[in-house]
C-alpha cells in the first residue's frame, strides 16, 4: 500500500511539474521550434537581458508588485486589528463582505475598476494599476492577520500599558511580534498576487505601465519568443531558492528548539 502511495505521488508531482521541465529544457534550445531541439545555446538569455521591453515590463511588475504589497499590509493589518475589536456580529458581517473580492471573478473586478477610474477620471497607468492591486491584496492580509489576533492573549497590550508604555510603543513592541507570521504571510500573498495578475492589469494598466503577465500575452498573439522561457525559468529558480532558504532556515529553527527542549528536561 505504501509502495503504491509513493508511485501516485510520484504521478501526481510528475504530472505537475513536467511542463515547467519541457519549458526549462527548450530555453536552452537553438532553434525558435517548441517542438524540435537542434542544439544546446545559452542565446536566449542573452538576448532576454538586451530586450528592452521585458526588462521594462518585469521593473514595472516589480514596482507595482513592492508597492501595493507594502500598502496593502499596513491597510490590510489595520483593518484585521479594527475588525477584530468589533462586536461579533458585526464582526461576522464585515468578515463575509472582505471574501468578496477573493470569491468575485477577476474579470468583474477588473470591468469594476476599469469603470471606476473612468468615472473619476483617473489618467491610466501606474497610479491606476497600484491602486487595483493594493485592493486585491488587501483581504489576503487581513485573513492571515486575524487568526493571529485571535490567538493573542487578549490582555498583553494593557499589560504593557499599566508597565507604562505608550499606546504606539505597546502596539509596536507587543502587538506586532505577536501577530508579524500573520502579517509576513499576508505581504507574501499579496506580492505573489501581484506579480502573478494578469485580468485586472489587463483592465487598469496604460501604455507605459504594462506588466509582465500582459507583455506576454501581446507576445502570444505573433509566437512567444524563447526569451520568455528563459525569463519563466529564472523565475522559476529564483523562487525556487527562496523556498529552500526558507525552508533550510525553519528547519535549523526548528532543530535548535527540539535541542533547547532536550537541555532543559535534563
Amino acid at each position: 500500500m505504501k509502495k503504491l502511495s509513493k508511485i501516485y505521488t510520484g504521478l501526481v508531482f510528475l504530472f505537475l511539474y513536467a511542463p515547467i521541465f519541457v519549458l526549462i529544457a527548450y530555453s536552452f534550445n537553438e532553434s525558435k521550434s517548441r517542438s524540435k531541439w537542434t542544439g544546446f545555446t545559452f542565446d536566449w538569455y542573452v538576448k532576454l537581458f538586451n530586450n528592452d521591453e521585458i526588462i521594462q515590463a518585469l521593473l514595472n511588475t516589480l514596482l507595482i508588485a513592492v508597492i501595493s504589497c507594502i500598502a496593502a499590509t499596513v491597510l490590510g493589518t489595520a483593518a484585521a486589528i479594527g475588525i477584530d475589536k468589533m462586536n461579533k456580529k458585526l464582526r461576522g458581517a464585515v468578515v463575509n463582505v472582505t471574501y468578496l473580492p477573493i470569491l468575485n471573478p477577476e474579470i468583474v473586478t477588473g470591468v469594476s475598476l476599469m469603470l471606476l477610474f473612468t468615472f473619476l477620471k483617473i489618467e491610466f497607468g501606474y497610479t491606476t494599476l497600484i491602486l487595483a492591486h493594493i485592493s486585491f491584496g488587501v483581504p489576503y492580509v487581513i485573513f492571515n492577520v486575524l487568526p493571529k489576533l485571535k490567538q493573542m492573549d487578549k490582555y498583553i497590550y494593557d499589560a504593557a500599558l499599566d508597565l507604562g508604555c505608550s499606546p504606539f510603543k505597546a502596539f509596536w513592541k507587543v502587538v506586532v511580534p505577536e501577530i508579524s507570521p500573520g502579517i509576513v504571510s499576508g505581504a507574501l500573498m499579496a506580492f505573489t498576487y501581484s506579480l502573478d495578475d494578469f485580468v485586472i492589469s489587463y483592465f487598469t494598466s496604460g501604455v507605459e505601465s504594462q506588466t509582465l503577465p500582459i507583455k506576454i500575452f501581446s507576445m502570444t498573439r505573433r509566437k512567444v519568443s524563447p526569451e520568455v522561457n528563459a525569463l519563466s525559468t529564472i523565475i522559476f529558480l529564483v523562487t525556487l531558492t527562496v523556498l529552500l532558504i526558507i525552508y533550510l532556515k525553519d528547519s535549523k529553527k526548528e532543530k535548535m528548539t527540539k535541542v533547547k527542549k532536550r537541555g532543559e528536561a535534563i
